[in-house]
């Protein structure tokens, strides 16, 4: 069987310094640059920008 992942919006900000996150699996080290992003259960973790660039897309606002 072949399945798609759904569509979510998530919360994200890139970082200019290095900081530890606290995550599910533990503590994990985002460096400047990476992207810190905010789940869908209020769960944070770090990505690194060009696996950040080709899996999420800015979504506009409908202000």
């Amino acid at each position: 069987m072949k399945y798609r992942k759904k569509s979510v919006v998530i919360e994200a900000y890139q970082t200019d310094v290095e900081v530890i996150i606290p995550t599910l699996e533990g503590d994990m080290k985002a460096s400047p640059g990476d992207w810190i992003i905010t789940g869908v259960q209020g769960e944070k973790y770090p990505c690194k920008p060009d696996i950040f660039e080709s899996t999420y897309e800015l979504v506009e606002d409908d202000i």
